[in-house]
């Protein structure tokens, strides 16, 4: 159970970080103690079942929902896509960055393994797009990119940089 105080704080929680930084592992740990469904964004961006893997969807249409999503009372939304991120920030109450080496993120990416179909060569550009992540430019997909919408955003916001932290983070949110 959350602590009372840290509730309201959490009543709409944006995760953002690189691939296999943990996102969705902390977003389903949130949504045990606040009892409310996580959202993925690669579930809003990607089309759905077998034949719609690795084909993303209109992106006006994804904002749009996006967007929608964002008006709602409560939720915990995660993803690596800094440009859907920034739609929500200015409902969001907490924004959480979970900042891990990239070779954490790699070493994670592999042990869950291929996800959505995803063929040899795909989960290879997967790694490789993850390892470069520091380096991209101007690209909201990018540690530039989230550590300026971290910086900006004016609300409750917390920096995790490893698993150790993130696992506390979770402590001291609870009443254990």
């Amino acid at each position: 159970m959350i602590k009372d105080k840290q509730y309201e704080a959490l009543r709409r929680v944006a995760i953002m970080g690189n691939g296999g930084s943990g996102k969705t592992r902390l977003a389903r740990a949130l949504s045990l103690y606040l009892d409310r469904a996580p959202v993925h964004l690669d579930d809003v961006y990607w089309q759905p079942g077998p034949h719609g893997d690795g084909i993303a969807r209109d992106k006006a249409i994804v904002i749009e929902e996006v967007r929608e999503l964002s008006l709602t009372s409560g939720w915990i939304i995660e993803g690596v896509y800094g440009w859907l991120i920034n739609v929500i920030l200015p409902r969001a109450t907490t924004l959480v960055f979970l900042d891990l080496p990239e070779d954490e993120c790699i070493a994670n990416i592999k042990a869950r393994g291929k996800q959505r179909g995803e063929s040899d060569e795909s989960f290879q550009e997967l790694l490789d797009w993850v390892s470069k992540y520091r380096e991209r430019r101007n690209n909201w997909n990018s540690f530039e990119s989230h550590l300026r919408m971290f910086e900006e955003f004016p609300n409750e916001k917390v920096r995790l940089r490893s698993r150790t932290e993130i696992l506390e983070y979770l402590d001291r949110l609870t009443d254990r």
